[in-house]
């Protein structure tokens, strides 16, 4: 029997492969180069910005407990930085180009799950290309989500927590550059990681390894471990702060849930 024509062979899938990965790489590459050029805006206002006692969510935070009526509980006093410290030869221009990388990763991020999309595409049935639907802009939904709920809450709270804390006079806490880097860039790509979970629970569902009833069933032990979370990621111990944090992650499984029951639902229709 003839192969048909639009069958693909092994080599073909490998190829195909190739071309995604390629213009991947190239999209992430130009909006690399881009935030490259402008470092001012990358660093100054970004980067740094969470180290400025004049930050909006230091702004924001203390409207909101003069609005609950809190007076200045959530009022956030940091010391400003003039400056971080660079012990390595070559370190700023090194940290300059992982953070144009990574700014270039993260905007390019919609565009990688497009070319993710176009090569599983043609291996999908019918069905299963319209539950897939809407993939690409409710992943990248959720992973901006988990970006800027992480920039603009979890990481000034975890700064003012930390910088400011002490055990003694005589010690003082001056940052590196290369450590306040990676201390961001680690908690802002972790949430925005945590953030698909309802996509991760959509293809547990799928293949049947999780259900709406058992998600359910261990809501109770979920909700602590997210205050786990919320604890860790937040390391005010300041009750109100750790509650800010968790309850959006708590917002996220009981979507989860939904998610969950509506896979069951359309599994169930189709049978």
């Amino acid at each position: 029997m003839d192969k048909p024509e639009n069958e693909m062979t092994f080599l073909d899938h490998l190829e195909a492969l190739r071309w995604h990965l390629i213009r991947s790489a190239a999209f992430i590459v130009t909006a690399a180069v881009i935030w490259f050029i402008y470092p001012e805006v990358l660093f100054d206002r970004i980067i740094l910005g969470p180290l400025q006692p004049d930050f909006i969510s230091y702004r924001a935070f203390c409207r909101f407990s003069h609005w609950a009526g809190a007076g200045d509980a959530m009022c956030i006093d940091l010391k400003s930085f003039d400056s971080l410290q660079n012990l390595s030869v070559g370190g700023v221009f090194i940290s300059h180009l992982w953070i144009s990388f990574l700014a270039g990763l993260i905007v390019s991020v919609p565009y990688l799950l497009w070319e993710l999309w176009r090569f599983v595409k043609p291996a999908l049935k019918e069905k299963e290309l319209k539950m897939a639907r809407g993939f690409v802009f409710y992943a990248s939904f959720l992973f901006f989500a988990g970006i800027f709920f992480s920039y603009f809450m979890v990481t000034p709270l975890s700064v003012n927590f930390l910088l400011d804390y002490q055990i003694s006079d005589r010690i003082k806490t001056v940052p590196t550059l290369d450590n306040y880097i990676s201390f961001v860039t680690t908690m802002v790509f972790a949430i925005g990681l945590v953030f698909e979970l309802p996509v991760l629970v959509y293809l547990l569902t799928k293949i049947g390894m999780m259900s709406p009833g058992f998600m359910r069933k261990y809501r109770r032990h979920a909700i602590v471990v997210i205050l786990i979370i919320a604890a860790i990621i937040t390391p005010s111990p300041d009750i109100s702060s750790q509650l800010l944090e968790a309850f959006p992650l708590y917002i996220l499984y009981e979507l989860s849930i939904y998610v969950s029951k509506y896979v069951v639902k359309n599994q169930k229709d189709r049978a």
